[in-house]
């Protein structure tokens, strides 16, 4: 690591630099460690990426140590004794003093440790096996040692997340932590043109783009191509005419060969037929196909995400644009000129963060979905992260920032914040402060700006961390309330009818008095029902939705409501709405004292 080596990986740079400048001999590399790495025209796991070729050319002795199967040699010299009694044992009880005794008495050495969360992990001293403790106080004094690092020795420890090691590491200023992120679109471009050279160069421009949040290895395994295994009948014919589509009689040959050939591989009948043609078939030419290509690649990194993240995010499919939303004339205006700095990439003018704060059942969460396919971005949805197990909730939420950030531009929704983040104080171990705190550093990163938006959606902002909440995390706090006029409630059960593709015959204007100025106080969720409702009375009739229908609908539907509890989320709203146009009438002229004077009031009356 003297000198830098051709084309290496910017985090690799990271250690060669800390590593030289005397910072530390311990690195811990997180997050992306179970990638593999192109290099030489070859791809390498982590382990031997770093033994093979960021270390291979200026260390004398190489070890890979894995706690569940032992010690590899990769290089080894005359210095290192008793290799056989090394590589026979297993344990860490065992091997740890062995490996200490190497690393303070050789020089030139390094020690690669992958699944370093299984020989260090979290937890209590006392909670903590007596093999645990000693391997966490053993790489501790590893750190501090001196001697270690007068030696030229390096020790790379591997964790996907940080917070499976012991604190005792992932704390000490002695040890160097480098995040391995997923790779950027140049290296995906190479990883492409790699895997498959017969692709067109502007084909694999896009399916690089299309592949930002894969990792190397899930890209290699889609790109490749294949060749299907069992063919049918149908199947085989076709494979055969294909290869023989520029010979003579290659429709009748064809079909005399594909029952000849029952039982053989494409690969054998590709031999028999044609065998100067390479081992694979070239892609076709860059065209029609293109597309298809693209929407297969896009459908299984959906796939390959929602899994890899393990039921923590899903991807969002929205139908319908801010155009089916129906009034909240002043939130959707918000909210287009939002989605237009964001398909114009003017980062300048994308807000870091919103917050949706309203009543229950006002369209919080219909119009974010419309917003989302208003800006043509992808989307997903943070499902529950957290964990009863010790450091899963913090390993859980860097692995979706971590995939967030690497599919950016996105937006990320979360619902029910007031829930979702809570801070449950010491009663979990301090679990929710150090989540809230996590996601703060990421919120307020500006790094983030016009590449990841999150909208958090509550009724209670209350209940938030104040800090949250502040512009520069949630720039712009939109504010949602009921219909409060009936030309509102008709908006509403217009875009409602016309959404579900219900035939009406209402007039609102001449029947105002029997529809929508009843429907008066109810939330959008309400109304929707309301129109549905009607919908069903009407198809019994075999009639349209008229006004008696519509009427006899909202006699019928009983609504749900807790009067002061939508006073107070109403008042919440106001409070925290980040513009005063936003506002009702109503609230629009009162003061944020005499908006908390009222809050307290009405706290007090609901005890809430």
């Amino acid at each position: 690591m003297s000198a830098p080596l051709a084309r290496v990986p910017a985090w690799a740079e990271k250690i060669r630099r800390a590593y030289l400048s005397g910072e530390t001999s311990l690195f811990v590399l997180h997050m992306n460690v179970f990638d593999r790495v192109l290099s030489g025209g070859e791809l390498h796991d982590l382990p031997r990426y770093l033994g093979r070729v960021l270390f291979g050319a200026n260390k004398r002795n190489i070890l890979v140590y894995t706690p569940s199967t032992g010690v590899e040699i990769v290089r080894a010299s005359a210095e290192i004794r008793d290799i056989e009694e090394l590589c026979t044992k297993k344990s860490a009880t065992q091997l740890i003093p062995l490996l200490e005794a190497i690393l303070m008495s050789t020089d030139s050495t390094a020690l690669i440790i992958p699944y370093a969360d299984m020989l260090v992990p979290p937890g209590e001293a006392n909670l903590l096996g007596e093999q645990d403790r000693a391997s966490v106080i053993a790489l501790h004094r590893w750190s501090l040692s001196k001697e270690l690092a007068d030696k030229d020795n390096i020790v790379v420890l591997l964790s996907e997340a940080l917070s499976g090691l012991h604190p005792k590491l992932v704390t000490n200023p002695r040890v160097t932590t480098i995040e391995l992120p997923l790779p950027d679109e140049t290296e995906r471009a190479e990883l492409i043109r790699h895997c498959d050279a017969s692709l067109p160069e502007p084909l694999v421009t896009r399916l690089a783009a299309y592949g930002a949040g894969l990792k190397g290895v899930q890209i290699a395994s889609l790109i490749t191509p294949r060749i299907p295994s069992d063919l049918d009948e149908e199947q085989r014919r076709e494979f055969i005419l294909d290869l023989l589509h520029d010979e003579p009689h290659a429709d009748e040959r064809a079909d005399k060969l594909a029952t000849i050939t029952r039982g053989m591989s494409p690969a054998e009948i590709r031999t028999l037929l044609r065998p100067e043609l390479p081992a694979a078939d070239p892609q076709p030419d860059a065209g029609d196909e293109d597309g298809a290509l693209l929407a297969l690649f896009a459908q299984r990194k959906r796939e390959i995400i929602e899994r890899e993240c393990a039921g923590l995010i899903e991807f969002i499919d929205p139908k319908h644009d801010l155009s089916a939303v129906g009034g909240l004339d002043g939130v959707k205006e918000e909210l287009a000129q939002v989605a237009d700095a964001f398909r114009k990439q003017d980062r300048v003018r994308c807000p870091m963060g919103m917050l949706f704060v309203g009543p229950m059942g006002c369209g919080k969460t219909f119009v974010a979905s419309a917003f989302v396919k208003q800006t043509g971005l992808p989307a997903v949805r943070l499902k529950n992260f957290r964990s009863k197990w010790v450091g899963s909730t913090e390993s859980n939420l860097e692995t979706v920032l971590h995939m967030v950030r690497a599919l950016g531009p996105i937006v990320l929704i979360i619902d029910e914040g007031d829930r979702a983040l809570a801070d449950e104080g010491e009663s979990d171990g301090g679990t929710g402060s150090r989540v809230i705190a996590r996601l703060k550093e990421f919120m307020s990163d500006p790094e983030n700006r016009g590449l990841v938006m999150i909208i958090l959606m509550t009724n209670r902002p209350d209940k938030l961390d104040i800090d949250i909440k502040r512009a520069g995390r949630l720039d712009k706090k939109i504010p949602f309330f009921y219909a409060e006029h009936p030309k509102d409630v008709e908006a509403v059960l217009t875009a409602v009818f016309r959404r579900h593709g219900v035939n009406v015959d209402v007039n609102y204007e001449t029947e105002r008095a029997t529809t929508s100025e009843r429907l008066l106080g109810y939330s959008n969720a309400d109304i929707e029902a309301v129109a549905l409702l009607a919908h069903e009375l009407a198809l019994r009739a075999g009639t349209p939705v008229t006004s008696s229908v519509l009427g006899a609908a909202i006699v019928d539907y009983v609504p749900s409501r807790d009067l002061d509890m939508l006073e107070f989320m109403e008042l919440l709203a106001a409070f925290e709405a980040s513009r005063r146009s936003l506002l009702p009438e109503r609230l629009r002229g009162l003061s944020s004292e005499e908006l908390n004077q009222r809050l307290k009031l009405k706290r007090a009356a609901i005890r809430a």
